[in-house]
Order: structure tokens, then sequence, then C-alpha cells
């Protein structure tokens, strides 16, 4: 049996994997095989890179099999995790130099990889949710081997995964249902349209795409791991591999699973889902006082970016999803790299602890620049143009929907302004004395990503010719898509540059206002309303996962207390009636034969007049 080369990418860093943990307690040799088998991964991504493949693995009886298929746009997200997962993993190696589980962070990374090839390349719903349910355990994993405490973040991961993962397969159980098929590119040939039960399984498989890239109400796990994650973590999961795999899933979902009109139903409620998380994740964001917290949050806000994008249904809308898809996995990834390396530089990411770091880390606080200027959606980075289009795609479907992408904007700036300052600016301050650049190792992936940000900006029409584009082509018209230096609408683009003017005048406001960049935005912070609905946020009153952990001790207590009750009623007061009757009985009983005959008498009286009564 001839090996297909459309295997090779998720065997090779399974093979990997298992080598990295055998090796789990020789760091070093863990890490270079970390690295190797990343480099081969980044191979065999471009060995299949725009081939029309497929693959078939027959499993046991019943007609079952693995089914995989490559196309434009599943080899355009292979490549680019390989790209971004094989520089995340030289930073990984460096970093994670003298942890506790080094070796098994390593491993479960390249588990990770392979289970999104899987993922990606699936041809079948079944073996596409092998592969995602996967996903499930080494994220468990890589959450756990970050601190004593980071089990609780792992468990509440694992159970939000879970519980979406569910509704997943109730919707590819509806859809076999529609249409006796799991193959998806048979499916993809008349696509579903969203009616009835169908509509419900679109709700449900969007909900756990949506759900794998970040979005709100299924987000709460990765501030928390933000904190207790090693820093390479949320580069590359919540970072890089999640938003790539969770949007691809939804635009697979929106395109070719399902027929989704404009102004449809589920168009309006997806805009709704990506306006709605946009702006309260960022808002979030905006009040943080921790690096890597921070940045999670904006994780979470434009994931809803991409989600209003494909869901306007229009080519600019979708065309600007996807490529906000690939561009945020860049800078989001290089942002996460720069806390990490603050974090193990200066000691901590907690902004009131640190400060002035800009000249003790230059190239650090360079490749911030650069990451942040994008995420910002300033001309020419790379978030820009895709923002750009996100918003005319946004506009075409109602103002309300472009006006949140550019209050998003507007916040996002904001916040980063607060950051950079806090963090960079300043007098220098940490809890190491000494702080210096990070080493070579961490400092290559960062240089390189940021480098990728600029060319994604100024030559945005290379990777949307070629690697965006063309994996839709089918479901656009690419004549619409504006790409160039020059943006094809000055109103909207003027418009960009005056939120981000509104952010700087809104920066020394509040700077002037505070005295210092980590109170820039207490103004928002403290405002009426607002301060008591952050106070409940940060009291995880609207956390899904404490809602539920309540709702489920509230059920526990009242079955305990049922269950207390019923013990009390058959062992207390029914056991006590009985001793009680059986006590008195025994006292009446004295020997007397006078009382027993008067007894009887009684008795006897009492049968009489009951039968005579009854006739």
């Amino acid at each position: 049996m001839t090996l297909s080369p459309l295997l090779i990418p998720i065997l090779i860093p399974a093979i990997a994997g298992v080598v990295c943990l055998a090796l789990a307690r020789s760091e070093k040799p863990a890490a270079g095989v970390l690295v190797l088998g990343m480099a081969a991964n980044f191979c065999a991504a471009l060995m299949v890179f725009r081939q029309k493949l497929s693959a078939s693995i027959p499993l046991g009886g019943y007609n079952f099999s693995l089914d995989f298929r490559i196309d434009n746009l599943s080899s355009f997200i292979v490549l680019a995790a390989a790209v971004l997962g094989g520089l995340i993993a030289i930073y990984a190696a460096q970093f994670m130099q003298g942890r506790k589980y080094a070796g098994t962070f390593f491993a479960f990374l390249l588990f990770t990889m392979s289970l999104a090839n899987g993922a990606v390349l699936a041809d079948h719903l079944i073996t596409l949710l092998f592969f995602w349910e996967g996903m499930m355990v080494t994220m468990y994993v890589l959450i756990a081997v970050g601190s004593a405490s980071a089990y609780k973040t792992a468990v509440k991961a694992f159970f939000i995964s879970g519980v979406t993962d569910l509704c997943l397969m109730a919707g590819i159980a509806l859809v076999f249902h529609e249409t006796h098929t799991f193959s998806m590119s048979t499916i993809a040939q008349t696509p579903i349209a969203t009616e009835g039960l169908a509509g419900l399984a679109f709700v449900l498989m969007a909900i756990g795409a949506t759900s794998k890239a970040g979005s709100m109400p299924f987000h709460s796990w990765i501030p928390d791991a933000a904190i207790d994650a090693p820093a390479p973590f949320m580069s590359f999961l919540p970072g890089v591999i999640e938003k790539l795999l969770g949007i691809y899933l939804l635009a697979r979902v929106s395109l070719d699973l399902f027929k989704i009109e404009e102004h449809s139903w589920a168009s309006t409620g997806l805009m709704t889902l990506g306006a709605c998380t946009i702006l309260l994740a960022v808002a979030m964001a905006l009040v943080q006082k921790d690096y890597k917290r921070l940045l999670s949050f904006h994780a979470i806000s434009q994931v809803g970016y991409m989600i209003l994008g494909i869901g306007t249904g229009t080519t600019l809308g979708i065309v600007g999803g996807l490529f906000h898809m690939v561009n945020h996995a860049m800078y989001k990834g290089t942002l996460f790299l720069t806390g990490g390396a603050v974090e193990r530089q200066a000691g901590s990411t907690d902004l009131r602890k640190i400060g002035g770091l800009a000249a003790k880390m230059p190239i650090t606080f360079a490749c911030f620049v650069v990451a942040a200027l994008s995420i910002s959606g300033v001309y020419p980075f790379n978030g820009f143009f895709s923002k750009e289009l996100v918003y005319d795609g946004a506009l075409e479907r109602g103002m309300p929907y472009y006006v949140a992408a550019s209050l998003g904007s507007f916040l996002t700036a904001a916040s980063f302004l607060k950051l950079g300052h806090a963090a960079f600016k300043g007098a220098f301050r940490a809890p190491k004395a000494e702080v210096k650049e990070a080493p070579l190792a961490m400092l290559v992936p960062m240089i390189c990503i940021a480098a990728l940000c600029i060319f994604f900006g100024v030559a945005n029409q290379i990777p949307l010719t070629h690697l965006v584009i063309p994996g839709i082509e089918q479901h656009i018209v690419a004549s619409d898509v504006h790409m160039g230096l020059i943006p094809a609408s000055m109103s909207l683009t003027a418009l960009s540059a005056l939120v981000w003017i509104l952010a700087i005048a809104n920066h020394a406001f509040g700077v002037k206002r505070s005295g210092s960049g980590l109170g820039a935005s207490d103004h928002f912070h403290y405002a009426p309303v607002a301060h008591q609905l952050y106070d409940a946020a940060e009291r995880r009153w609207f956390d899904p996962y404490e809602i539920a952990l309540k709702v489920i001790q509230g059920i526990s207590y009242a079955a305990y207390g049922i269950d207390r009750g019923v013990d009390y009623l058959y062992e207390g007061v029914i056991a006590g009636i009985a001793t009680g009757f059986s006590g008195t009985l025994r006292k009446t009983h004295t020997g007397s034969h006078a009382q027993y005959l008067a007894w009887s008498m009684v008795g006897l009286a009492i049968i009489v007049a009951y039968f005579v009564g009854g006739f």
C-alpha cells in the first residue's frame, strides 16, 4: 500500500511527538526533535500545497473509513499553520528551558499540529470529529503543565470545549439526517438550505466552529490560560492554530455545507455574534492590568471581525474575514511572543510592576509596535487591509455593523496605546533588577512574524491573489476585491485614520487625568454604570462556566437537601412514630386478663357497629 502524500503532514508531527515524549526527561534532545519535527511539517505542507489529492484509510467493518482531501483553502490553512507553528516552536524551545515538563510540552505541541492538520484535511465529518476531539486532550495537557494551579484552567477549557463539541456532534448528526452522508465534498455539491432541522444543524455546527476560534460566549478559559499556561501555548493555540482551525470550519460550514444567503437569518446571526464579540471583548481588554490577559481579550475580540466578514455573505466581507484570520494569526502570535519575552526577561507581566522596558528590550519593543499597529488597523500594515475589506462588507449589510467594527478599532487602538505606554515607556521598573533583551532564539521568530505583518500589508495583493482568493474562488467574484497599496475607499480610509487620531487623543486625555500610562483607560473603567458592569464581569458574573458551576452546585445542594429530607422522614419521623406507638402498646400490656377481655369486647362492639351501619 502506497502512502498518500496527503497523510504526511499528519504523520510527521505525530511521529515526532512520540519521539519527543520518549525523550521528555531530556530537555535539549526533546527541543531538537520539536524544531526538526516542525521543520519537516513545513516541508510536508509545501509538498501538498495547491495539490488536488484525496486519501481514504479503511477502518474495520461497516464501510467506515478516514477520508481526507486537500484543496486550495485547506492547503492554505495547513501552510499558514506550518509556518507560524514552526516559528513558535523555535521560540518555545528557548522559552521552556529549565522548566518542569518542558519535554512533555514540546511533544504535545507536535501532537496538536498533527491533529490540526488532520482536522483541516478531513473530508468526512466523522474524521473531522476524530481529530477535532483529540485537540481537547492536547489542549488540556499544554495548559496543565504551566503551573501547579493550572489544572483548574485546564479543566475549565476542557469542559467548555466539551460542551461546544457536543453541539458540533449534534449538528453533524442532523446534517447526516438531512443528507444521508458524512462526505463534506458530496454535501458541498448541493449545499443545505438553512430551514427546519437543517437550520438547527447550522447553528450547532457554527457554535462548534466559533467556540474553537475563541468567540464569545465560549471564550472565558482563554484569559485564565493567559495567566496559567506557558506563553508559547497562548501564541500557538489560541493565537494561531485555533483561529485558523475555527474560522476554517466556519468558512466550510457557511460556504460549502450550507447555503447562506445575504440578509438571511443565518447571515444576520453570524454578523450579530461577530459585532458583539468585537465590542464586549475589546471593552474587557481595555481595563486589564496584565500584559498577557489584555492580549487574550484581544484574541477574542479579533475573532469578531472574522465572523462578521464571513457572515456578510458578500465577496468583500468573506475575503476580508479570511484575510483577517491569517493576519490575526501573525500579529497576535507576535504579540504573545513579546509578552512571553517580557515575562521571561523582566520577571512579570503585571503592568503595575513593569515599565520602561523599551530601552532594555528594544527589539522586542519594535516587534510589539509593528504588531500593535497591525492589530489596530494602521496603514499600511496587514490589519488595515483586512479590516478595510470587512468594513466594506459590513457597510453593504448595514451601518450598525460598520459602526460596531469601527468602535472596536477605536477601543483596540486605545488599549494598545495603554499597553505600550505602561510596559515599554516611562521610568524603568521590573521585579528583576537586571533586564536585558531576549535570547536570539526568541527574537528571530518575533522578527520574522512581524516582518510578515509588514509584507502582508505592503504587498497584500500577493497573499490575497495566491492564498486567500483561490481557496474560495467558487463562492466569490474575485474582481470585486480591491488589492494593492492604495486603498479603494478613501472615505473609509479617512474614517479609519480619524479613529486612530481619536484613540491618540483619548490616550493623552487619560494619561493626563490619571498621571500614568496604566491609568489611560480608567475613565472608561470607572464611568457610571460601566464601573458596575466591569466589576460584575471581573467577579465572573457573566462567565458561562462559572454560571454553570453555580447552577450545578445549586442542583447538588437541592438534591442533597431532598436526600437528607427523605432520610429524615423515614429514619426520623416515621421511625419515631413507630417507636412511640410500639412503646405505648408495650406499656398497655400489663398481663391483666380482665383488661384484655375489655379490649376484646370493645373491638367486637366496633365490628358489629360497622356491619350494622353498613347494612
